[in-house]
């Protein structure tokens, strides 16, 4: 009989170091439990709050009473609905900006056409059969322009028209201009017979070559050779 007394109290230490070794570890894991709730402060039995740390001076922001400034211009005024008039649409500056009309040939399509009795307005612009054409790749002389050559002053502007006009003769020009139905002002390589009127032009020096280059060459032979605006009064 001592024996199994002896099994028993074995058994009953056994359990009681195993039930201690249990609250041991949930005690451990409360202690080390990271997101554990923060308990709110605890009140008095009087009901009074809860007493707060009082805050230092540098650290606590400035909590005066607002001002209100100008309140009335930043809000909106009332708006009788009855007084909005619907206006109709300005039209445009200019027709440079209305889409072009269906259909509109595109300068790469433009037929060349003879322009008949042309007169020259300036040295590198002409009028013809209600048309306004410039030269294109030159640049003409004004007709107010006076020129120097070796302290000598002439009026080579007019002089440029009047060469130009006395070349042309009222023969007509082939030019590579709009239809017929657009005749605004237009810049266009023109040529009298087989000749290019801008290379007689700037080679005989009534007009300057613009900077494409087209024409640089012969703007250098009339420098040199003292041609038209670059040479003696005429």
């Amino acid at each position: 009989m001592g024996w199994l007394r002896r099994d028993r109290l074995v058994v009953l230490l056994g359990s009681l170091l195993l039930l201690a070794g249990v609250l041991l570890i949930i005690r451990a894991a409360d202690l080390l439990s990271i997101d554990r709730p923060i308990s709110a402060p605890r009140q008095s039995i009087d009901d009074s709050q809860p007493t707060r740390p009082a805050a230092t001076g540098a650290s606590t922001p400035w909590r005066g009473r607002a001002r209100k400034i100008a309140q009335d211009l930043i809000a909106p005024p009332p708006l009788d609905l009855a007084q909005i008039e619907r206006v109709e649409p300005r039209p445009p500056l200019s027709e440079l900006g209305l889409a072009s009309p269906a259909g509109m040939r595109m300068p790469k399509d433009w037929p060349a056409v003879l322009l008949y009795q042309p007169l020259a307005t300036s040295s590198a612009t002409f009028e013809s059969m209600g048309r306004t054409v410039a030269i294109s790749g030159v640049q003409g002389i004004d007709l107010d322009k006076t020129c120097l050559f070796r302290d000598v002053a002439w009026p080579c502007g007019q002089r440029a028209r009047a060469a130009f006009n006395s070349w042309l003769r009222g023969r007509a020009l082939k030019c590579v201009v709009p239809p017929e139905i657009d005749r605004f002002a237009i810049a266009a390589p023109c040529n009298l017979g087989k000749q290019d009127v801008g290379a007689w032009l700037v080679s005989n020096g009534w007009a300057t070559a613009l900077a494409s280059d087209i024409y640089g060459k012969a703007e250098a032979v009339a420098k040199d050779a003292e041609m038209g605006i670059f040479g003696p009064p005429q």
